[in-house]
């Protein structure tokens, strides 16, 4: 199914989503990094062209005339530049997760900057953006654009570690003529290993926590024609009741169309930013068959209203089996789709440590 609305961050100052895009299908696009401001071109002053006029001479020699010697113009002073303006603050849109937090195992840290942070400067960036650990965890930041950066740890958090971000970045620049105003902390915990595994073809859902098995319930993922995204999604967020549409994806928007819906429902688990959730279908009540959705995994009501209360932010969902790609990395908080390898290569200052901390 689709929505009219989707998020996956959680605001500095009030606890908001950042707004991306929407429902059950649809693409993702990551957002492209913006070229440096141009500095405006001070013009040069033009230098005036003395003319000589010549006098005319019953004489068979000519010469310049007193009068237009006197006459000729003199070169006029450069103006002085005008004062350079002021560096723009460089601020921060979102850091997730919410401070206070407590996350799954799979949950990335994830910065947000305003504005495009230049290739350049993000070496230093990085270096002022500390995380730290109450468990020796190695990670690294990864680049998805000048905007967004994220931190994972190279395997899982180990459950129950403390976790703090220190974003130090007053008079840090962003190569792009801004300096950071300010400082931030943000501090979580990383709670029980709750998983979830979706078997498309088996049209199962097996949840473990701790890695003990919990339940397994039984799914439908998306249709041929509309398939679910393969791969590892951490929770973006949960909501009692998404308005979905179809229209919201690109689907279709023409009533007639077998593939048009326009739907309020309920129990809705949001794991990609393209519009993929775990939720109850009044289409599909009794799933566990070969009936498909349009890429989200549909669950009964009765086990939609309890997955929805068992998982929480960062919980990874692994789905498998599905003719479909895995969802990009930044489709919401699907970092572990890329290897270990792939993510340093998105890092401008490689792997580290996280400081102890506690």
């Amino acid at each position: 199914m689709g929505r009219s609305r989707s998020s996956i961050g959680i605001a500095l100052a009030t606890g908001a989503v950042i707004a991306g895009a929407s429902a059950c299908g649809g693409g993702v696009s990551a957002a492209a990094d913006a070229k440096p401001p141009v500095s405006p071109t001070v013009s040069a002053h033009q230098q005036p062209v003395a003319s000589a006029s010549a006098s005319a001479s019953p004489s068979p020699s000519a010469s310049l005339s007193a009068s237009a010697l006197a006459s000729s113009s003199t070169p006029a002073p450069p103006k002085p530049d005008p004062k350079p303006k002021p560096p723009q603050p460089m601020l921060l849109n979102t850091i997730t997760p919410q401070t206070d937090a407590t996350v799954g195992v799979a949950m990335p840290i994830s910065v947000v900057f305003s504005n495009p942070v230049a290739a350049s400067a993000r070496a230093d960036v990085e270096q002022h953006l500390k995380v730290s650990a109450s468990e020796p965890t190695t990670g690294a930041w990864h680049w998805f654009s000048g905007t967004r950066v994220d931190w994972r740890p190279q395997s899982y958090w180990k459950s129950g570690t403390q976790v703090r971000v220190d974003a130090e970045l007053t008079g840090v620049s962003n190569g792009n003529g801004r300096l950071g105003t300010h400082d931030y902390e943000h501090s979580f915990t990383i709670g029980d290993d709750v998983e979830a595994a979706v078997s498309v073809p088996g049209h199962t859902l097996k949840i473990t926590k701790n890695g003990a098995p919990v339940r397994t319930l039984p799914i439908d993922a998306g249709s041929k024609d509309w398939p679910s995204w393969n791969g590892t999604m951490a929770v973006i967020d949960k909501e009692r009741t998404v308005h979905m549409t179809s229209c919201s994806v690109g689907i279709s928007c023409d009533k007639k169309d077998k593939d048009f819906y326009d739907l309020k429902l309920p129990w809705d688990v949001h794991l990609t930013t393209s519009g993929t959730y775990i939720h109850y279908s009044t289409g599909d009540p009794y799933p566990g068959h070969s009936v498909g959705s349009h890429g989200c995994v549909h669950l009964s009501m009765a086990d939609a209203k309890w997955f929805y209360n068992y998982v929480k932010q960062g919980d990874p969902v692994t789905i498998t089996g599905s003719p479909r790609g895995k969802a990009a990395a930044d489709n919401g908080y699907a970092a572990f789709n890329l290897s270990w390898s792939k993510w340093l290569a998105g890092s401008a200052g490689g792997a580290q440590t996280a400081a102890t901390i506690f």
